[in-house]
């Protein structure tokens, strides 16, 4: 009698565990990590189908525009998106975030408090980036700009990556954003798993040296001084996916010009954490046929997830990637055949236990930001073909993560049984 009673509440323990543990599958709190290849929240696979949204702070900096971040956070939410990409920094200039080096404009910094905040009432994890290689919102060049008015002998925007005055005033900026106390959640970001991973840079380029070696020191340098102060987070470059010195054979699949990054080498500096490529064949590409840009695009694909997979051992989003509307002879069925094509890449490795582990299209809008409008811009609530993909890219992931989320859960229910570890190797979810 007493070992029946034993088994029935080991049973009706066991039963009630799996339950606790199929709601933590599905929760949204909690610090994404990496497991092998795979992003994992609460212990199950996690695969981040989002959207870039670099007007967040900016938009929500004036109260009266709040709505529309509220409004763009709920449609996403309603289309089953999981991850948004945004700016941490509007350097000098027009309404910045920094005014000069280490002094702030609290009206911006409210403003990426908003769009944090409503990130996570929505259930929308964050990727913040620290600073922008181009001039747009400040970049390098006002970096560069503040150290010469200091005294410093700089004269090119890749002095950026070397000059000692430049690295001190991009590391303090970066400890701002991180002890940054949000005035709205009441937490500090190095303390929020709403971010759900920083950015040292968007598409950092640096021309002047096409060894790549400048890049790979300031990479290097970068990480470990951001994992000194957050080991919470993860952490990425923020680079396009250029191959270098380090892969020559695959340097053929680039697209015309000079980067000095090089996508192997960078990648596999201690501390970054996870892989980001990027994918404009409308604008690498200007004068190439649509069967030739599309051609492209498989190649790239397919080599990037192919190198995360095998080479570098760590999880890659396809971090931007659009089809312009602007662009001569443009059809929605061209644009329609880009997401299909960069949705289908990420969904085979997935289902695979692959990679590929997400992708963020550029960009989301919202209603009433036509002065935001450069051709990629998506409004989830207007009904097309393309939001219809969206939809069903953020199903069919929601799909697969359910299934190795029911095996994970089974394997435990065994293991608590006694059965013994189920081997988990060579998933394969039938479409």
């Amino acid at each position: 009698m007493k070992h029946l009673c034993l088994i029935i509440f080991l049973s009706i323990f066991i039963q009630q565990s799996y339950w606790k543990l199929g709601a933590e599958a599905f929760s949204r709190d909690g610090f994404v990590r990496t497991k092998g290849v795979q992003f994992s929240l609460n212990g199950y696979p996690y695969y981040a189908n989002g959207f870039n949204a670099y007007w967040l702070m900016y938009v929500a900096s004036d109260p009266s525009q709040r709505p529309k971040i509220s409004a763009a956070f709920q449609e996403a939410s309603r289309h089953g998106l999981t991850v948004a990409r945004t700016w941490a920094f509007s350097d000098g200039g027009y309404r910045p975030l920094q005014y000069s080096p280490g002094s702030y404009n609290e009206d911006m910094f409210k403003g990426l408090d908003f769009a944090i905040a409503e990130a996570r009432r929505h259930g929308i994890k964050i990727i913040l980036s620290f600073a922008n290689n181009y001039v747009s919102f400040g970049g390098k060049k006002q970096y560069v700009d503040w150290a010469r008015s200091r005294g410093r002998p700089v004269s090119s925007e890749d002095d950026f990556f070397t000059d000692s005055l430049v690295k001190d005033f991009y590391k303090n900026h970066i400890k701002a954003v991180l002890n940054r106390f949000n005035t709205f959640t009441k937490v500090h970001y190095r303390d929020d798993p709403t971010i759900m991973a920083w950015e040292l840079m968007n598409e950092p380029r640096c021309p002047s040296d096409p060894s790549g070696r400048t890049i790979q020191a300031w990479i290097t340098e970068m990480a470990a001084h951001v994992k000194s102060l957050d080991r919470n987070h993860l952490l990425e470059a923020g680079l396009e996916g250029f191959y270098g010195q380090s892969s020559p054979q695959s340097k053929t699949l680039n697209p015309p010009g000079q980067f000095g990054t090089d996508f192997i080498a960078n990648n596999r500096i201690p501390g970054i954490d996870f892989v980001t490529v990027h994918c404009y064949p409308d604008e690498w590409f200007i004068d190439a046929s649509e069967q030739s840009q599309m051609e492209f695009l498989n190649k790239w694909l397919d080599a990037h997830i192919q190198d995360a997979q095998n080479v570098l051992h760590k999880p890659i989003i396809l971090a931007e990637f659009g089809k312009s509307t602007k662009k001569t002879g443009y059809t929605p069925a061209q644009r329609d055949m880009v997401f299909n094509t960069v949705y289908g890449k990420i969904y085979g490795s997935a289902k695979r236990g692959g990679a590929a582990a997400g992708g963020l299209f550029w960009q989301l809008l919202g209603n009433g930001m036509d002065n935001f409008q450069d051709g990629y811009g998506i409004i989830l609530d207007q009904s097309s073909s393309t939001v219809n993909l969206i939809a069903q890219q953020s199903r069919k992931l929601t799909l697969i993560r359910k299934i190795f989320a029911r095996m994970i859960n089974v394997e435990k229910w065994n293991r608590a049984r006694g059965h013994g570890p189920v081997r988990r190797g060579g998933h394969n979810i039938q479409n």
